[in-house]
């Protein structure tokens, strides 16, 4: 029975005593106010009351620098907003920097944030701080980098989330692009039919030899016609033309005439007889 009543206050102690460091973690442990060891992941046990173990997440964290208005160069005020990614380094003497060397780490990276924004920003005017972007990043980032070396920070990167002007400068500006977006568009519609009209032109003129060589094509086609008729002519019908006329001219003087005598050896006959190899006599 007596030694129920040692073994109660030793159980007690020990469970007390135990610490479980995650492996997202990284902790050191004092012993009466001064830094005793660096504890891993796993299993610890302290002395309770004498010793105590302090916690540090080792994985990267974010935070943001909150809305502030910044005057720029040019005398608007803009809210600027920024995120920024950090991690506590896992060796020893970084962890011991993040408790040690600087009091609430987090906090202090968002203060140093919104102050290096404001150096940064002063300076530009609304319009070059809106397109610079990536140089007030990269700025920011050196800064906070520089700065959080002897507090066992790793500054992974900052990013700028917003730079707003004054909402009537904001309607201004919107005005402004929207004019500037329906000026390209009218150019571009311009631009557009100017080269529709310059494509019908084209095919109107293509359309217009077109004819016009069709046109050449078909005279020429008439003009080889003819010659072709020519050529038959004087190939067939040289000294024809003679007889033809006689026999049109008989043909005349006898229209009226209901019998015809033609003595033989006439030249009526000897004409008919020229002709009967070139026309056909018709039987009345």
């Amino acid at each position: 029975m007596n030694y129920l009543y040692l073994i109660i206050p030793v159980l007690i102690i020990f469970f007390a005593g135990i610490r479980i460091v995650r492996p997202t973690q990284k902790a050191l442990i004092e012993r009466l106010g001064k830094y005793h060891h660096f504890a891993n992941q796993g299993f610890h046990w302290i002395i309770p009351v004498i010793d105590k173990l302090y916690k540090v997440n080792v994985t990267e964290q974010m935070v943001d620098a909150e809305p502030q208005e910044i005057i720029t160069n040019d005398n608007l005020n803009a809210s600027v907003d920024a995120q920024v990614y950090f991690r506590v380094r896992s060796d020893e003497d970084s962890v011991k920097g993040s408790i040690y060397n600087v009091n609430d780490y987090r906090w202090q990276i968002v203060n140093l944030a919104r102050t290096t924004l404001r150096n940064i920003i002063g300076t530009l005017t609304l319009k070059s701080a809106n397109s610079e972007r990536g140089k007030i990043n990269a700025e920011l980032y050196e800064t906070l980098h520089n700065e959080t070396q002897n507090w066992g920070i790793e500054i992974v990167r900052t990013e700028l989330k917003q730079i707003d002007p004054p909402s009537d400068v904001q309607e201004t500006m919107n005005k402004v692009v929207k004019a500037e977006n329906e000026k390209i568009a009218a150019i571009d519609y311009a631009t557009a039919t100017e080269t529709a009209a310059d494509g019908e032109k084209r095919a109107k003129i293509k359309e217009a030899e077109g004819f016009k060589r069709s046109k050449i094509l078909h005279a020429e086609g008439e003009a080889e016609a003819i010659k072709l008729v020519n050529e038959a002519a004087n190939k067939y019908f040289i000294g024809n033309a003679q007889l033809l006329r006689k026999l049109e001219a008989m043909e005349s003087a006898l229209r009226d005439n209901s019998k015809i005598v033609i003595p033989t050896g006439s030249e009526i006959v000897n004409v008919i007889g020229d002709m009967a190899g070139v026309l056909p006599l018709n039987n009345k």
